[in-house]
């Protein structure tokens, strides 16, 4: 599944690289997850983590463009002194509308791929089995670009699915991302 998501991926870019308009990009920055649990006594605290990924900037019109990225992604959760850890390469597809002034709008779904889950407690590490390999969630942002390409974005990612195998247990991730960008055409 993960081959066939960034082979995908990677011939979405290799075509978009011959269309007028397409810039390529890098980006990281922080992330601020967390999960829902509706069934859960105590509510998590949010685990602080980080993204690093690239980005396709495919411009359909002047105002209007599409946005593929792949991003590696730190998630989880904390309960206390015990930590969750859920790290996904995200696959979002956003749908931006561009001001003149270089602000943007953005919205579009996001595939994640869980690469790997621990439970950290105190000096232990365990693994953890019994959640879903894949995520679906909904992206909702906005984000700067300066005439020399460099920018800065902010957005909220709203998991959709339960990411939990339990059918005692509802777990959706929630996840805020401020973060940098570099834009660049190919030449």
């Amino acid at each position: 599944m993960k081959r066939i998501i960034i082979s995908a991926f990677m011939l979405m870019l290799i075509h978009g690289a011959y269309a007028q308009h397409v810039q390529f990009g890098i980006k990281g920055g922080v992330n601020f997850a967390n999960l829902r649990n509706d069934a859960a006594d105590e509510s998590a605290d949010a685990r602080t983590g980080f993204h690093v990924g690239g980005l396709a900037h495919i411009h359909i019109t002047r105002a209007f463009a599409v946005q593929p990225e792949i991003v590696y992604s730190t998630q989880g959760a904390e309960y206390g002194n015990d930590k969750l850890k859920l790290n996904y390469i995200n696959v979002p597809v956003l749908a931006q509308y561009m001001f003149a002034n270089g602000f943007r709008l953005q919205t579009g779904p996001q595939l994640g791929i869980l690469t790997t889950s621990e439970y950290e407690s105190g000096n232990t590490e365990s693994d953890v089995d019994d959640l879903s390999n894949a995520d679906f969630s909904w992206i909702f942002g906005a984000s700067y670009v300066g005439r020399m390409g460099l920018g800065v974005d902010a957005r909220y990612n709203l998991g959709l699915t339960d990411v939990s195998k339990s059918r005692t247990t509802d777990l959706q991730n929630r996840v805020w991302q401020i973060g940098l960008f570099y834009q660049f055409k190919p030449k």
